[in-house]
């Protein structure tokens, strides 16, 4: 039976050294994917196989006697590459890049290419090149390197936006960071707040859209000239078919490259801007809507002027990335915000009455929320009037912060109130308390001091669930921290409070407070403590100025925890 092996043109098993017959060779060229093409000395090709002219989109024929130089191909190798391969005779392998004939700029494709020298008889005869097209391989690194760098874009960008709760802060952390990375200037503009609750109804009569401008950011030559896009603070209109509220109605950014006159005044809030903006140089306009959890929070305006490109796809893709982090920042904030606002409305109003104390005691009090690092928590006080010309002072700290925190303050002072009617002492009050509130649904745990004052007798009675010690404060400049035992927290149902009771001379102050008043963080409770034992009273003013006094000394950056301070004394 005849082989393969035994046609003629393959090589017989004893004569396996010697080359395919010509017509092998022919239909191993005419087959392969791979790109083979043949040129002589002078670099003008003598043949093309049909994956060669396929590559460079041009038939065979046309190639034959052409340079290099002149057929131009989508796999085109630097000639210097190929005449070095001629000169020393070592082979060249080179990835190169190029464009079929007609195709455009987005067809590029990529072809890496082995070439050797071609000898016969011992004289140069020329030189072929076998290319393999890797146009899908480079094309995925090319990706993977633009997606790895929007992500170290991300990262740093996670480091540097959203650091604070506060929205005029997100907002300058945003545009900064923008230029000059993105920008020559950069805006961001918000909804206005009085609108946050309904974003979609921020159309001003006439359809024009009305935006707050928070923020601008500009590169350090256009710093000086930043006034034509108006003042962060300022509301801004728009006019209704521009690329801002088009933006935020269809959720996508809008890019404007190489705007001419007529379009620039449109986008503008005024065609008047057109000749100051072109003074400026710009150019290109971005815009990305600000869109976090299917709400518009407002947009950001990226702005290209002078020598800086067009905004390229890249560009467009990595700011929408951006922007849809520092909305989720700047929603976070606005939540806060709204429930910071509440919160203090309301624990502001639940503190504004506190019961009126007896005639001969004088009570001041003083409550200041926590700086912006914080939501505001349930810190609490209360004067209840009692027989006898006595007077329960009350102060406490429900744990937790918001909205909830308030709530339960107010019940828990209430529910003070009701115990205190029974005219019970201190320690017994507290007990009760502990009681109730454990048994309750919700028992959220507080500590609480007790002052039972007693001018009659010239004396005071405390008690503490889980509160820091009251100061007893003297004209002499003596500060005395109180030695109280201190029982669990309320709502433990542990109980076990333990009664003081001492002296109180007129003029001497009592002094209730929460932690936020003296506690740092980082710092010893005992360093603390220490700091208010060097608190002076004044023999002027009377109890509120000295508590404006005290908070101004102690307090002297933005507190990390609210505050409540309770200042009482007999009257002499």
């Amino acid at each position: 039976m005849e082989t393969d092996a035994s046609r003629p043109g393959f090589p017989q098993p004893d004569d396996a050294s010697q080359p395919p017959g010509e017509s092998v060779l022919h239909g191993l060229l005419k087959g392969t994917t791979a790109g083979i093409g043949i040129v002589d000395t002078e670099l003008r090709y003598l043949y093309v196989n049909p994956a060669f002219a396929a590559m460079n989109g041009i038939p065979a024929a046309a190639h034959t006697g052409r340079t290099v130089a002149e057929v131009s191909p989508a796999c085109k190798v630097r000639e210097e590459v190929l005449r070095a391969v001629l000169a020393d005779g070592c082979p060249r392998e080179i990835t190169s890049s190029g464009r079929p004939q007609a195709a455009s700029f987005l067809d590029r494709r990529y072809f890496h290419g082995t070439y050797h020298r071609l000898e016969e008889g011992g004289r140069v005869i020329g030189l072929v090149g076998v290319v393999v097209e890797v146009t899908d391989s480079q094309r995925q690194q090319r990706d993977l390197e633009r997606a790895r760098q929007r992500l170290v874009l991300l990262d740093k960008a996670a480091t540097c936006i959203g650091t604070t709760l506060d929205i005029d802060t997100t907002c300058y952390e945003l545009a900064e960071f923008l230029v000059p990375v993105f920008a020559d200037v950069a805006t961001v503009q918000v909804v206005p707040p009085e609108h946050a609750d309904a974003p979609r109804r921020y159309v001003m009569p006439g359809g024009a859209l009305q935006q707050l401008r928070v923020a601008v950011a500009a590169i350090p030559s256009l710093c000086g000239r930043l006034e034509v896009f108006g003042n962060p603070g300022d509301y801004v209109e728009y006019q209704q078919d521009s690329a801002i509220p088009n933006a935020l109605r269809t959720g996508e950014p809008v890019v404007l490259n190489l705007i001419d006159d007529e379009a620039l005044g449109r986008q503008a809030p005024s065609n008047d801007r057109v000749a100051p903006y072109r003074e400026l140089g710009i150019h290109s306009i971005l815009i990305v809507p600000l869109i976090a959890r299917g709400n518009p929070i407002g947009t950001v305006t990226m702005v290209r002027a002078g020598d800086s490109p067009a905004f390229s796809d890249e560009n467009v893709i990595a700011a929408q990335d951006l922007a849809g982090r520092a909305a989720i920042s700047l929603d976070n904030a606005r939540r806060y915000t709204r429930e910071h606002g509440i919160a203090v409305e309301l624990q502001r109003a639940l503190l504004s009455e506190p019961g009126s104390p007896h005639p001969d005691v004088e009570v001041a009090f003083r409550y200041q929320p926590a700086g912006s690092s914080a939501l505001v928590g349930g810190d609490w006080y209360d004067a209840v009037r009692l027989p006898y010309g006595r007077t329960l002072l009350a102060l406490g700290d429900v744990m937790g912060h918001g909205v909830e925190a308030s709530v339960d303050m107010s019940q828990y002072r209430s529910m003070l109130r009701v115990v205190a009617s029974s005219d019970l002492p201190p320690h017994r009050i507290l007990r009760r308390l502990d009681t109730m509130i454990a048994e309750s649904e919700r028992g959220r745990p507080a500590t609480a001091v007790l002052a039972l004052t007693d001018p009659a007798r010239g004396k005071c009675s405390f008690a503490s669930a889980g509160h820091l010690p009251p100061a007893i404060i003297g004209d002499d400049d003596h500060t005395e921290l109180l030695d109280l035992p201190v029982g669990p927290p309320l709502g433990t149902g542990v109980g076990g409070y333990e009664l003081v009771t001492t002296r109180l001379e007129p003029g001497r102050v009592v002094l209730l407070y929460t932690d936020g008043l003296i506690e740092r963080r980082g710092e010893d409770i005992d360093i603390s403590l220490s700091r208010l034992s060097q608190v002076k009273l004044e023999s002027e003013g009377g109890l509120s100025a000295f508590l404006d006094r005290m908070l101004s000394t102690l307090v002297t950056e933005p507190a990390e925890d609210d505050i409540a301070v309770l200042a009482a004394r007999f009257r002499c």
